[in-house]
């Protein structure tokens, strides 16, 4: 029950990140879409005893692989859908408890919950970066398959 309860509860964050950036209104839907694939991969992978800085790795590439789904199919740059759908994942909360315990001069402790969010904040920019790299090798190689395609059937000889 806490799974889907998050998983609307950031649908409906990503939603209004989404109006909040001024994505166009027939893409609110897919942002709310793909922020709450992002989230429910983030809680499978803690429910699993996951680090959180691969938690959100897993979550991110997720939602970035949907978002570059959701781009095509509308198409609409990709960044539409990564800025709104990956607030969900921003380590926010950690952040301020780092600064709270920094404040508060538990220093071994801000340090840990420091280098928590500049973890999570990197593993959110590399699963970006992976799914931006696996989805244009797949579209370069889905054009290339299909280019060898057409030249077979029209009886031309295949380049390699």
């Amino acid at each position: 029950m806490t799974l889907l309860f998050q998983t609307v509860i950031s649908f409906f964050a990503s939603v209004f990140f989404a109006v909040v950036f001024n994505a166009p209104k027939n893409l609110l839907m897919a942002c709310g879409f793909v922020g709450a694939i992002g989230w429910m991969v983030f809680t499978i992978a803690e429910a699993t005893h996951l680090t959180l800085a691969v938690g959100v790795f897993l979550g991110s590439l997720s939602l970035s692989l949907c978002a570059h789904f959701f781009a095509r199919y509308y198409k609409r740059p990709v960044i539409i859908f990564n800025v709104a759908g990956i607030i969900p994942l921003v380590p926010g909360g950690v952040a301020y408890d780092a600064t709270k315990n920094l404040i508060i001069s538990d220093f071994s402790e801000a340090l840990v919950k420091g280098m928590e969010a500049t973890l999570a904040s990197g593993a959110i920019a590399f699963g970006l970066l992976i799914a931006e790299i696996l989805f244009q090798t797949f579209l370069k190689g889905y054009t290339h398959y299909k280019h060898q395609r057409s030249r077979k059937r029209n009886g031309e000889k295949p380049i390699k």
